[in-house]
């Protein structure tokens, strides 16, 4: 599998990989070709992921920018289009509790504003006509074990006390008799603006309305070569060289080694492995208590997250391996489908239709960040840590706002470039070593 810190390219034109989403969703939307010739653009967008799309779409509408992207293999080849469909109030790891000790209430609710306003960005797209196999609202942060409620519970308080959030406080019994009889669950708290919905078909809605607005997006155009004339920005594909004045790295996870000196050394890719099971039959259903198809998470330091799907499956995640070359062992999806059945025991002879894996983006801060080079030429938006279905909307509006020249709210997402981790080139022996500290703290603390 494409490794992204050890190879230069995620390869052109490669087809999506056998996942649920790209069996279920029909037929891609068309596109605008790949490029085949020289072209001049003002602005050139690398990823056609959420954040590349929502960009090139904000672009279009709101500043009457025609945006080019390039795509090396298809729309939402990467996470996009491999995630679990989980549209979270939030993005990042970094606890709220955190940001209010470290820049204050003020910048902390205007980070919590803005990861509400990712919502809000994707209903209203939604709105307008993509069909993405919405359910209904609803999510759930469960205690998977009975020492993290408290800490939950506090979570709750503190997000009605400052930000005046409606959120529930489910006790194991309220839990599990109204929700699903999870045995790995103590309790939970409820959020009601997350859902589940098809991930890739609202890539490809995003697609159709960017360019319905104007943009241009080229499919099987990886850039192999990039430089800076001092003038513009120089890309090169198999078969062209684009120029422009501006250019938006939105490749997140997908980012191959070395790309640009602007990013590199400043994120980590790391490998979530989904599940999707057979078709639960009713009795099944019944034996689980499986009401729900609200969103799931737990507590864990490695956490794992479920929902069920709209045909009765169970869709299940978790981390997977470290390196891509480990990616397809079956290994990791043995192990979610050993986990599943110790939450739901009436499942034990149930397997799994469908694995897959795709890179999530991890930030040394824990939080994304949209930022640009000193020239303004060059900008990006990386670091969901995971969560950045409906965050990567509102980061590609931002993105927008940015490369036309507009202000943006004055946060650490926005102000603030990724920090550089170091000791860069061993990132893997440290996350090796954080995921034997998540067993540890998961099991025992």
């Amino acid at each position: 599998m494409y490794d992204p810190l050890h190879d230069l390219t995620p390869g052109c034109n490669e087809p999506y990989p056998a996942s649920y989403w790209a069996d279920v969703s029909g037929p891609a939307p068309a596109h605008d070709g790949a490029i085949n010739a020289d072209l001049t653009a003002d602005v050139v967008i690398i990823g056609a992921g959420y954040t590349g799309l929502s960009c090139a779409l904000h672009l279009a509408r709101e500043h009457g920018i025609k945006a080019h992207v390039l795509e090396a293999n298809q729309t939402a080849w990467g996470c996009s289009g491999r995630n679990a469909g989980f549209i979270l109030p939030s993005s990042g790891r970094k606890p709220f509790s955190q940001m209010a000790a470290q820049w204050g209430d003020e910048v902390m609710r205007g980070i919590h504003q803005e990861m509400l306003a990712g919502v809000d960005t994707v209903n209203a797209l939604i709105n307008e006509g993509i069909e993405c196999d919405q359910q209904a609202k609803g999510y759930l942060k469960v205690a998977h074990k009975p020492s993290k409620m408290n800490a939950l519970i506090e979570q709750a308080k503190l997000q009605q006390s400052r930000f005046g959030d409606q959120i529930e406080v489910l006790s194991q019994q309220q839990l599990r008799s109204q929700y699903m009889d999870d045995q790995n669950a103590y309790g939970a708290i409820r959020y009601r603006q997350g859902f589940g919905l098809n991930p890739l078909k609202l890539a490809w809605g995003y697609q159709n309305l960017a360019r319905q607005a104007g943009a241009k997006v080229h499919c099987g155009s990886a850039v192999v070569d990039w430089h800076s004339d001092g003038k513009q920005q120089v890309l090169h594909t198999a078969q062209g060289i684009v120029s422009a004045k501006k250019v938006v790295i939105a490749t997140n996870g997908y980012t191959p080694k070395g790309f640009h000196g602007l990013i590199n050394g400043r994120t980590l890719p790391v490998l979530s492995q989904i599940i999707v099971t057979e078709p639960l039959s009713d009795a099944q259903l019944a034996a689980c208590n499986l009401l729900t198809s609200n969103v799931v998470m737990d507590t864990r330091a490695l956490k794992y997250y479920y929902r069920k799907l709209p045909d009765n499956r169970l869709l299940f995640g978790g981390r997977g391996a470290i390196s891509g070359k480990s990616a397809a062992d079956p290994y990791y999806a043995q192990r979610l489908l050993a986990v599943l059945k110790t939450s739901f025991p009436a499942l034990a002879s149930i397997n799994y239709s469908y694995a897959w894996s795709g890179w999530v983006c991890m930030a040394l801060d824990d939080l994304p960040h949209i930022y640009q080079n000193q020239q303004q030429s060059v900008f990006y938006s990386m670091g969901y840590c995971g969560s950045g279905v409906s965050f990567s909307v509102q980061a590609g509006k931002r993105l927008a706002e940015k490369v036309a020249g507009r202000s943006v709210p004055n946060l650490p997402l926005y102000n603030k470039a990724l920090p550089k981790f170091p000791l860069a080139p061993l990132r893997r022996v440290g996350q090796w070593g954080y995921f034997h500290y998540g067993k540890i703290k998961d099991q025992w603390f």
